[in-house]
């Protein structure tokens, strides 16, 4: 450990570490650009310069270590001199577009600027132009060279974390730019994330431009459902004006660091797959004989009365002659009361939920194969078995007419075994009950349809591939109609006589961890927001 001082304080820190990486343990803010601690140090910004006593000049913190007995002043007036002359360099060819520059709220040209910017420049206003202003360089990424700052996040990230060299340096002097290396596009997986590590509005994304202005959005931790990975995320939402006065809530899905899960990133898949939160939603409400009432022919049922019909289906159903269809897109919580009700209490014994079809691609980096978020914890859960965890078996039986009745969560049949198959099903099956956010064919021809609400828009956990449980949080409140599939569940377990006390969530999951090894000495305060692995 080397003991040093920062802005008159002492601090402990690891030997050989940088003198910014010091600062970063320290809690105390320093302007950088260049720097990004997933990245190379390139030093070429320049701005984060600190004054370091006994040393005849400023040093850059990005590239200088930490030493027995060093005294650091990030605020010094020699510290805050040289943050303003590299600023006023970085300045000097930068176009005065701020008003309309997408990454305006969030720039930090602009933060530092009001925190160290020198307010008399001595350049004068004749800036030096880049060939292009704005345009495309790929399916996601708008560039302007002219608001770029060489910083060279984006090269060193297509070169050190996605090893596809999409950028270069182009030119000279001043007359330096950005560009993409010719003949190519970027267009890799990953490439989304340029636009998060680019700190000024050179890199900008396509499908949140100019949608807007960033003071407008509310901010949610949570975690992508695109794959068993299960990447930390935050929902970034328009909190101003209530669902049914625009098309969608959510503007974008922004990565979240957690080192031991997916660092600073996530994939394109992930990022831009927030839109059936909102689109494609069943938001009228549960609907009986839902095709009829989709026509608008008989009044529309509500929450009670339908709980209250099917409590009353699965009181008299034999167990031998239905199944359940649970889905590793739902909650530890979810599936707990899945597990609850059905199993333990219905004494149904054609429970499953892995369904074929389920599977994409994957790399040795982020994106894994299986493509829910919650297989892990549906097996340890449900604990099925490998061989009874596959709904391909049940599904063939109700096509052999061998069921009287099937509850499926999620799940679209005509998706896993084709139209035909749904079709078969439909009439062989006396009663199919569907639940889930968004509509399908499975819900089209359900006899009742209970509409859930997403993992946007309820609490709870998901268990990643590893066995990590973490938290989702709920961003905003459900469509109209929708509700939670624990809390309809828990109203369900009321009305076929169990005697369930649970509130919500989080009492589900103290209950879950009370009677299951794998989740025993877990809560929610223990899973925070970087989340804990399951017991072995």
């Amino acid at each position: 450990m080397a003991n040093i001082t920062i802005d008159g304080k002492p601090y402990a820190v690891k030997d050989g570490i940088t003198v910014i990486q010091a600062i970063d343990e320290a809690k105390i803010d320093l302007p950088r650009y260049c720097y990004h601690p997933g990245l190379s140090i390139a030093g070429n910004c320049r701005i984060c310069q600190v004054e370091v006593e006994k040393l005849p000049r400023s040093v850059i913190a990005c590239n200088t270590r930490v030493a027995e007995g060093m005294v650091i002043h990030t605020k010094s007036p020699k510290a805050r001199e040289s943050q303003q002359a590299v600023l006023e360099f970085l300045l000097a060819n930068h176009p005065l577009d701020c008003p309309v520059c997408d990454q305006a709220g969030e720039c930090k040209l602009q933060d530092y600027y009001m925190e160290v910017g020198l307010y008399d420049p001595k350049f004068d206003d004749r800036k030096v132009k880049k060939t292009k202003k704005a345009f495309p360089i790929g399916p996601t990424i708008m560039l302007d060279q002219e608001r770029c700052i060489l910083c060279s996040r984006c090269v060193r990230f297509g070169d050190e974390i996605t090893r596809t060299h999409d950028f270069g340096i182009f030119n000279r002097g001043d007359r330096s730019e950005i560009d993409v290396c010719p003949g190519k596009e970027l267009d890799n997986k990953y490439s989304g994330n340029v636009a998060d590590i680019c700190p000024v509005g050179a890199l900008t994304d396509r499908d949140f431009r100019f949608k807007m202005r960033v003071w407008y959005l509310g901010s949610q931790k949570s975690v992508c459902p695109g794959c068993s990975r299960g990447c930390n995320i935050e929902i970034h939402y328009e909190k101003s004006r209530p669902y049914h006065l625009k098309k969608e809530r959510v503007m974008r899905l922004k990565p979240r660091e957690n080192q031991a899960v997916n660092r600073w990133w996530i994939c394109d898949a992930g990022r831009y797959g927030y839109k059936s939160i909102d689109h494609g939603r069943l938001v009228e409400g549960p609907l009986v004989g839902a095709q009829m009432n989709r026509a608008g022919t008989r009044p529309a049922p509500t929450w009670t009365s339908v709980l209250e019909n099917l409590a009353g289906i699965f009181k008299k159903a034999d167990p031998a002659a239905w199944a359940v269809f649970a889905s590793p897109r739902h909650t530890n919580e979810e599936l707990y009361l899945v597990k609850r009700i059905f199993l333990d209490h219905l004494k149904w014994g054609q429970v499953a939920f892995h369904a074929p079809g389920q599977e994409g691609d994957e790399d040795d980096f982020l994106i894994r194969k299986d493509k829910n978020p919650n297989s892990t914890g549906a097996s340890r859960i449900l604990r099925l078995g490998k061989p009874d965890e596959d709904i391909t078996p049940i599904l063939e039986k109700a096509r052999r007419g061998g069921l009287e009745g099937l509850l499926v969560f999620g799940h679209d049949l005509a998706g896993i075994a084709g139209p035909q198959t749904l079709e078969t099903v439909r009439q062989k099956v006396k009663t199919l009950v569907f639940e889930g956010p968004n509509d399908n064919p499975t819900a089209a021809v359900a006899d009742i349809v209970l509409p859930a609400a997403s993992y946007a828009e309820k609490e709870g956990t998901f268990t990643n591939f590893e066995g990590r449980v973490q938290r989702i949080r709920k961003a905003f409140e459900p469509v109209s109609g929708s509700l939670a599939t624990w809390d309809w569940l828990l109203n369900l377990s009321g009305l076929l006589g169990m005697s369930l006390k649970h509130r919500g969530p989080e009492d589900i999951f103290e209950a879950l961890a009370g009677e299951n090894e794998f989740f025993k000495g877990l809560n929610y305060k223990k899973i925070g927001d970087q989340g804990c692995l399951l017991n072995s």
